[in-house]
């Protein structure tokens, strides 16, 4: 439900719609249709604080991936500054590889970031389990 009041949020300020939203280490993440990503983040980034500044957590704006081909550009945008290697897919799993201190920061305590992950991945590609190597 919370959701769906940042998408109507998203869409009352920067006047683009939004299907897609969801949260990733403690910032919320709006995917909209590439063509739209600048108009989004609006002039000197106005709406990206505008909306950062109402929700109060961080706000990321990114593309809808077209295919498997753009799994590495979507992943590094949602872990930014975060960084890893690459990006393997081997039916329905991801390993991500990354060095030892980005892989602890993928993973996350407790497993959530990689939970978030796997649940992120699933929902635009289908990937049913993620492993960072």
């Amino acid at each position: 439900m919370q959701f769906i009041r940042y998408a109507n949020l998203f869409n009352k300020i920067t006047r683009i719609r939004c299907s897609h939203c969801f949260e990733y280490n403690n910032a919320i993440i709006f995917a909209i249709p590439r063509k739209f990503v600048m108009k989004a983040i609006g002039k000197n980034n106005s709406n990206l604080e505008k909306l950062s500044k109402v929700i109060g957590k961080r706000i990321k704006i990114v593309a809808i991936p077209n295919g498997k081909q753009d799994i590495e550009g979507f992943v590094s945008i949602i872990t930014k500054p975060v960084k890893f290697n690459g990006i393997e897919l081997k039916g329905e799993e991801a390993i991500i590889t990354a060095g030892m201190q980005n892989k602890a920061a993928l993973i996350g305590r407790g497993k959530i970031r990689l939970l978030e992950m796997q649940n992120i991945l699933g929902q635009y590609f289908g990937i049913r389990k993620v492993r960072i190597k």
